[in-house]
């Protein structure tokens, strides 16, 4: 039993939640989000809480059925309060900063990096060394998290690059004589 599945999502009020067969929509004050449950999964509404159930008892249905709970209650988030991820630049010189909607950074490259935000996602710069990256689909800001630290990920010497607020980055000792 997946202890995470027999958990019902808690509606809020403000969010409508439709089920149409398996496709689920789910809107609230800050957007709309929808998903295709899978076939294995079941989804009921009772009242202000929705229930996930495997249709089955294999392997596969288990692993579905804790996945698909996580992912409503995600979205179910998403539209009511949102997701943010912090970034920070480590490194003389490094520096981010807004051209319109877009991010415009300065990582120690001949050029200068111009990102353009997927549609969804809102870049901030609160600091030069600081990038804000907010929307309400969870994946997608993590996504884009992640694919502007691969631009520049923090190196293990001196720890220059970009890096997830909070990181902490694992440094090697230099050379020796």
């Amino acid at each position: 039993m997946s202890r995470i599945g027999k958990k019902a999502i808690a509606v809020p009020s403000g969010v409508s939640i439709t089920l149409n067969g398996q496709d689920i929509t789910v809107k609230g004050p800050k957007g709309q989000l929808g998903w295709t449950v899978v076939e294995e999964i079941e989804v009921k509404q009772e009242g202000a809480n929705l229930n996930v159930s495997p249709r089955g008892e294999t392997q596969r249905h288990r692993a579905m059925w804790g996945l698909s709970r996580t992912l409503i209650a995600n979205m179910v988030k998403g539209v009511t309060d949102g997701y943010e991820q912090s970034l920070e630049l480590v490194g003389v010189g490094y520096r981010a900063a807004m051209k319109g909607s877009n991010l415009s950074l300065q990582l120690g490259f001949s050029h200068d990096v111009d990102i353009v935000p997927p549609a969804g996602v809102k870049f901030e710069t609160p600091k030069q060394t600081e990038i804000k990256i907010s929307g309400i689909d969870k994946q997608l800001v993590g996504e884009t998290a992640a694919k502007i630290r691969k631009i520049r990920p923090p190196e293990p010497y001196k720890g220059k690059g970009v890096k997830y607020a909070g990181e902490t980055v694992r440094r090697k000792e230099g050379k020796k004589k």
